[in-house]
Parts: C-alpha cells; structure tokens; sequence
C-alpha cells in the first residue's frame, strides 16, 4: 500500500464532499401545479410508458430507495419514500417544507445551465426560481432543433399563412410553389442564423445543444448539406405541422443543416465592432446528447464515434459529448484524447446506473482522456431528487476510485484533489467561461477538517490491502491512553466487512472515562464514565498482526458529530503536523526500540517473576549474544516478521545491560512513524511471549545496569531548496530548548524515568543543551536538521512526546527563535558553572515528574499550544498515577511497571 497519511486522506475526502458544483447540463424542475406529470420512478430511468414499472427491480433504483429513505429519516421502501415526497411536495399549508427540501437537494451545486426545452415553460420553474437556490444565477443552453421548430411553427402560421389567404388555396399547397418554397427557406434560414447569432451575443446564453441524437442519428456528414437537399426536407416538416403534426426535424439533411449552420456562426462570430473573430479558447461550445437515452433514441447511431466527420470540420469549435456517451464511454474518451476541441460529460449516469457501473465507468474514462477535458453534469430535470442523488453518487465515487488510485501510487493526493476540483467546478467555469471565484487550495486546506467516517473509502482501502493474502479472523483497533498503555478493541472481521460493505461506519463506542483511567483503571476523581466517545479506525495504518490471524489499525477519537476529541493523542499529533504543513514544515520521525528480554522463572513468589538472562558476556554491540540459539531465533523472527508488515528494521544490535537489544525503525512522517512504533512494540512483545521471554521497556530496570531508551531521530522537510534550511533548523531546535522542561512532563513521564536521568550514562544528561554527535545532552544533532532526542523512554505516550516537541519547534519557526545555546561538545555535568554560561546553559531539566508537571503547567505557550484541556487531564492523570504508584515499594513498583511494560 503506496505511503499517505490520514490526514492526506481526510483532506482528500473533504474536497471531495465539499468541492462546489457547477452542473453544466440539467434540466427545469416540474413547478407545483404539475408535480404529478410524469411518474416519479423516472428519477433512476429513462423508459417510459408501461416499461418504467420494472424500474423498482433495478439496482439504480434500489439504491436510491436507501438513499433518499436516509435523507427523508422514513422507512427504506418505496411506497414510504412516495408518501413521504408527496406530503413535501402538496402540503400548501407547509410551503416552507418543499423549498427547504429544494435546497437540500441542490446544496453544494453552485450554479446551473439550463436547457430550458424539455418541457414547456408553463410546466416547469424559470430561471430566477432555480437561481434563489444557487450562489450564482443559473445561464441557458439553447436547444438547436426547438430553435429551428420553432420558427417553422412561426414562418408557417405567419407568412405562409397570410400567403395562402392572399391566394385563396390550403397553406401546404403554397409550397408546391417553387418560387414560394424558396421564399419559405430563405426566412427560415435567416430567421434561424438571427436567433443563433442573437444567442451568441446574449450574456445569458453560454452553449447550445443538440438532440440529434433522438432525431436522425449522430452520423452527420462532415459538410454542411445544400439547400437543393434541405428544402424538400423542410416542406416535409412544415406540411406534417400543417397536418396537425409536430414540427419536429427528423430529416437528416436538415438536421445536418442546422449544426452545420449552428457551428459556422460559431466559428464566425465577431465581436461587435471588431474585425477579429473570436478565439476557439472564447467561442460557446455546442453540447451533443450521446449514448443514454430514452425509447425514443436510436441506440446504435447515438455512438459518439459517428461524430468524427463533423468534428474534424470545426476544429476551432468546442463540442461536449454529454451523458458519458454511455454505454459508449470509451469512444468519447478517445474522442476528448484525440480531439483539441472535444470535451467529455460523465452526467446522467448517475443516478441512472449502478453503483458499481459508475465506478467502472469513472475509471474507465480515466483510463484514457484528459481530466482537463472532463466535465460533470447530473442531467437534473422534473424532480429535485434527481439532483440529489447524482450529487451524493458522484461523490462517493470519487471517494472509491480517488482514494483507490493514491492508495496505489497511481495517482498522488494532491493531484487528486486538482483533479476533483476541475472535474467538478473549474473545467466548465474554464469552458463556459463562466468566470466564477473558486477558493484556492490553500484555503480549504487551512480549515478546520470534521473527520467524518468514510465507509466507501475505507471498503477500498480494505480491500486493496488484503489482496492476495488470507482472509483475517480479527480486526485489531488501537490506542494509547495517557499512561502510555496500548489497548484495544477486537472485532471479528466478517462483522467489520459486513458493516463496510453495508456502507456503515465501524466506528466503535467508548467511554468518556478511556482518558480518566491509569493503567489498573482506576478512574481519577475529575473524571466520569458518563458520555460516549467514537473510535475512529485509520485505514491508513493498516498492518497485518501484531499476532497471526489479526490486522491492526490505530484508531483516534471522535465526538458524536465527528469532530476531534480535543483530549485525543493522536488526534493532537494529527493537528500539530496539519499545523506545520500550513507553515511549510514537513518531518520525519525514526525511533530506537530498546527492549530488555528476561527469563520468566516459574516461582511462587510475586517479586522473583523474572530474571536476568545467562548470556556470557553481554555487552554493547557485541556479538557472542548471537551464540544464544533462543536469542537468535527470536530476533530472526522480529526482523522477518516486521519485513512481511512492510516495516524494515534498519539495525538491531546488542545494549549495555544483560539482554538489552535494541532495534532501529526507518524513518516516517509523524504520525506513520508512532503508528509503527506502537505496532513493532506489540510484535516484538507477543513474538518474545512466544519464544519464553518476558520484553521489558521499563526506563530503569536494575538500578546498577544501564537504563532503556526510546530515542526519537527527527528531521525536518524539505530540505534546502524550499527555504534557508540551517535557518529554520535553529530556530527550531531553539523553539524546543526553550520548552524543553514542559516537554519533559511527557517524555519522561513516570518516577522511574528519571531512576535513568543521570549525568554521564548516555542518558542525556540533566542539562538543557545541545551538542553535535554528544550523546550526553538532551539534543544531539547529526547532521543538517536531523537530530536526535535522547530524554524519551518506553513509558511516554509517544503522539504526546512526538506533538509537544514538534510544536515547541514550529513555534521556534514561527516566532524566529534565536538558538542562545552553543554547541555543547563535552558532558555539561563536568563543565564549570564559568563554562556553562559561555555555552548559554543555565536551566537544568526536572529531577522528577512533580517538577516536570510544574514546568509543563507554568510553561503558559505550552499549554497554549496543547490545549488547556489537555494539560489540565493530563496533569491530573499523572498526579493520580503517582499517588497510586508511590504506596508501592520500590521492587513492588518495578515489577508491576515491567508487568505492563
């Protein structure tokens, strides 16, 4: 699974559900005196007459049916659904009802064009109806052939008319009349190449349309029919009018007229005034229905193919292809590829398909064509609902197949949001030339993100994960609480893809008490186990284990509404890396596991649980600890079974203390990088369980051996090209010195942790400083921004550890810290107080998490930074750990911390 972060994720999805619409072709909504025209199970198909009963057995509808059911909180029947939209629809006590319901069904759509000649204009709302509803006023699309209709209907009861009373004869026999016929052809023809021209000119006109498509086929000859043909045709239509008939064009020399004649003024047309004729990039495009249609359409001539000839004739005039040209999707992404002035429609589709086929058909358009040439419609007409569900369906379709995409490393995170923005907004502002504001990416991402679950999303991202591997039996979801104690909830995994597959959240329900409670979960007195809290899985934490059969991810939590528990660690970890991508910092993290491995012995007594392990000689770095054939196999095991996790385990050697190893991680983004730390921890616990041994992070196990770590490598990104890197490199690190004494309250966060905190052990010393390559100051610095924090052990909560020192250092950044502190190249606990102050030492760090807890609550930017809220539960918690953990002896004590540990 390619690397993204949650966070590239949640963004991606909320520009996805948040991304205003321009919907470049719909239709006029059915106004209230004629909400009972057509039958509503129009809304997910195109038959008609006794061929739309059958609708209610399609998955479009059904879909619908679960859709709308949610969105009107009745029952998931039809039968309700109709009841429920027509007591919206006709209560005319209650009009307020139907126009909130009209707002719900457009909200996000920005505005409209509107081919206003489906219907008749009595039937249906006008264009400032529709415009109340939207942020900007709908436009027009003209409809060529009711154009050209039109004018038969008129030139036919207008002058034709007056020609037959002037010679007392029927008006169809006028055109017998060759002279009369072509004086009939010529007004047409002007009067049609008027109304064209007119609407290229109108502000409110920005396309023209054509249903040629339903008429005679979209096989149009690649020029323009002559008059010697159209005429004939058109005394046809005008005699079948006279009849009693419609003045519908279904000749296709006079059709082939009409766009021929529709696109040469296009290509023509000049600015009043001017000599220039209009750029291609400023002309009005003409749309072309395509593939989906309904009865009334000839299938097999609605190819889009068959435009090829007509296409290449007008280079210079931009066509949109509409509807997808389903089932004929292929033919217009070829077609938009290949064509400068071809643009495709992926409208109509939805909700007219099924979930599954708009997927498929959103890849497959992808496949191939330009998103810069793709536009996005919902074909709206007659009913609300129409909009509505096209609105919901591709958006949830984009959250499938976008996330798929940048899950595979097909399509990075933030092309896909340029991606869904054009598709959805600025290619037909672009086209149409609209010139509508859209806000800058910078924008949104600045806001403050609702975290809502995404269940269509993380299907997929599920999915991909367990391609080619053996089906699961459990899902593990993680956290760590505020002791830093790993917890977890199990779900069977057929109930978790049930719930997926249902399009259900997996959320899971907690108690508010999850950060009120030490590790024995006794509940401090401030805290209550009423209220309710959301557990969030984080798809993008996805790893097989930590034991076989089980996959883990690590949750954060959520309030009901979805928004971020403020008392949350990896909530606040996922803030403060959002709040350095807005500042242009970017990092990565690299922890040290050291981990001490004990025998347990098999006693009756509490405090004799484990012992030290026979290993000959152990000490830093050496080798003959190999020799120990169960040593081996369990660290053969560690490192085989992190690789088949994707987590490659960079060193593993040997540490000072009987049986002390230690294993280093690659370096990753922040919250990556905990994520992984937390999940190799439990690996490497349950594979040490299995072999025998006891694994132990406790800081300071035996009081005469050398303590244990969990030093974090950090380096800031990107490196120099994007800002004066030594620069900003100080004023960071000096932003973490200054607070490094509240930062202390979360990286040693127990009494035992400062048992290790000593001078001249390699523990970091006790000293506020920094040094290049010394590894007794707090900071040692390698090289460039990578540095490393030596005054961390196995016992902090490493989102907090990890977010208060990362925030420490973007303020530094932010505030232009100064680094007052010299580069300290000896141990500072053997300097002189002369030489200290020389090197700008002079805070020593806390002896004791009372006073680190001090430091922390005075440290007022700190706590700023934090959230009070936090602080204030943190400090309590810790307090009342203390108080519990300090009745107990001190091997008690030990023992009870290497128990958990």
């Amino acid at each position: 699974m390619n690397t993204i972060t949650q966070s590239q994720l949640d963004l991606l999805v909320h520009t996805i559900r948040t991304t205003p619409i321009i919907d470049h072709h719909a239709h006029p909504l059915l106004n209230w005196a004629n909400q009972g025209k057509y039958p509503l199970l129009h809304i997910t198909s195109e038959a008609s007459g006794d061929a739309i009963e059958n609708a209610t057995t399609t998955l479009p509808h059904l879909r619908a049916v679960r859709q709308l059911s949610k969105e009107l909180k009745c029952p998931a029947t039809w039968e309700s659904i109709v009841a429920k939209l027509e007591a919206i629809r006709l209560d005319p006590d209650e009009p307020d009802i139907w126009s909130e319901w009209i707002s719900r069904c457009l909200e996000g759509v920005h505005t409209i064009l509107l081919d206003d000649r489906l219907d008749d204009k009595d039937a249906v709302e006008d264009f400032e109806w529709h415009s109340s509803y939207l942020q900007s006023p709908c436009k027009r699309i003209v409809r060529i052939e009711s154009v050209a209709a039109d004018l038969v209907k008129h030139l036919s009861a207008g002058e034709l008319h007056k020609a037959a009373l002037h010679k007392a004869v029927r008006p169809e026999a006028i055109l017998n009349d060759p002279v009369e016929l072509k004086d009939f052809w010529e007004d047409w023809a002007a009067s049609f190449d008027n109304a064209i021209k007119s609407a290229i000119d109108d502000p409110l006109v920005v396309a023209f349309k054509s249903v040629v498509a339903y008429r005679t086929g979209l096989d149009v000859a690649g020029k323009e029919p002559t008059k010697d043909v159209v005429q004939p045709a058109l005394k046809e239509v005008v005699k079948k009018f006279l009849k009693g008939g419609t003045a519908r064009l279904e000749h296709s020399s006079l059709n082939g007229y009409i766009i021929h004649r529709t696109a040469t003024l296009i290509r023509h047309h000049k600015v009043k005034g001017q000599e220039e004729k209009i750029p291609r990039k400023l002309k009005k495009p003409i749309q072309f229905h395509t593939g989906l249609g309904d009865s009334d359409l000839t299938l097999a001539k609605a190819s889009p193919g068959h435009l090829q000839e007509f296409v290449r004739a007008y280079p210079d005039v931009p066509m949109v292809l509409l509807h997808a040209g389903y089932p004929f999707t292929k033919e217009i992404a070829y077609m938009a590829t290949v064509y400068k002035n071809v643009y495709a429609d992926i409208g109509e589709v939805f909700p007219c398909i099924s979930k599954d086929g708009q997927e498929r058909l959103l890849m497959e358009i992808l496949e191939l064509c330009p998103w810069s040439k793709i536009l996005w419609s919902t074909d709206g007409h007659w009913f609300p609902e129409t909009y509505l569900l096209a609105i919901l369906q591709i958006r949830e379709a984009f959250e499938t197949v976008l996330c798929s995409y940048v899950l595979k490393g097909q399509l990075g995170w933030k092309a896909a949001i340029e991606l869904v923005k054009d598709l959805l907004f600025r290619n037909a502002n672009k086209l149409y030339h609209l010139g509508l504001d859209f806000p800058e990416a910078q924008e949104v991402a600045s806001r403050s993100l609702t975290r809502y679950p995404y269940p269509s999303r993380d299907l997929t991202v599920l999915q991909e994960f367990l391609s080619n591997t053996i089906e699961p039996t459990f899902v593990q979801i993680c956290w760590n609480d505020y002791t830093a104690l790993q917890r977890m909830r199990l779900v069977p995994f057929r109930k978790f893809m049930s719930l997926l597959e249902a399009g259900r959240s997996t959320d899971i329900g907690i108690t508010k008490a999850v950060f009120g409670m030490i590790q024995n979960d006794y509940l401090i007195p401030s805290a209550s186990p009423t209220g309710e809290y959301r557990l969030h899985p984080d798809f993008t934490s996805l790893k097989h284990g930590p034991v076989e059969g089980h996959i883990s991810m690590h949750g954060e939590f959520r309030e009901q509404d979805g928004l971020p528990v403020p008392l949350c660690p990896r909530s606040l970890l996922l803030r403060t890396v959002e709040i350095g991508a807005q500042k242009g910092l970017n990092f990565l993290l690299g922890f040290e596991i050291e981990f001490l491995l004990l025998e347990r012995v098999d006693t009756d007594s509490v405090l004799d649980r484990y012992t030290t392990l026979k290993t000959d000689g152990h000490a830093w770095s050496v080798s003959k600890y190999y020799a120990n054939p169960k040593i081996k196999a369990l660290l053969k095991n560690m490192v085989e079974a992190l690789a088949q996790m994707d987590i490659y385990v960079e060193q593993i050697h040997a540490e000072s203390a009987t049986g002390q190893f230690e294993l280093i991680l690659p370096p990753y983004p922040p919250v990556q990088a905990v994520d992984t730390l937390l999940h190799t921890r439990d690996v490497m616990a349950n594979l040490a369980t299995e072999a025998g041994f006891k694994m132990t992070l406790h800081p300071k196990p035996f009081p005469k051996a050398c303590g244990t770590a969990a030093h974090m490598h950090m380096s800031i990104l990107p490196e120099p090209d994007a800002f004066d890197s030594e620069k900003v490199t100080q004023q960071f690190y000096a932003g973490v010195l200054k607070h490094l004494r509240a930062i202390t309250a979360f990286t040693y966060s127990n009494a035992a942790s400062y048992d290790r905190a000593q001078d001249g052990v390699w523990a970091g010393g006790r000293w506020v400083t920094w040094g290049t390559q010394n590894r007794e100051t707090a900071l040692r610095k390698i090289e460039g921004s990578h540095w490393e924090v030596k005054i961390i052990d196995g016992l902090a909560n490493p989102y907090f550890a990890a977010s208060a020192i990362l925030l420490a250092g973007i303020r530094g950044v932010e505030k232009e810290e100064k680094m007052v502190w010299g580069d300290c190249e000896l141990d500072p606990a053997t300097l002189t107080d002369m030489d200290r102050k020389e090197l700008g030492i002079s805070q020593m760090l806390p002896g004791s998490v009372e006073e680190a807890l001090k430091a922390l609550q005075e440290d007022t930017e700190m706590v700023e930074m934090l959230g009070s809220e936090l602080v204030e539960r943190y400090v309590a918690i810790k307090e009342f750990e203390g108080e519990f953990l300090g009745k107990m002896g001190a091997d008690e004590r030990r023992l009870w911390l290497m128990e958990r540990y």
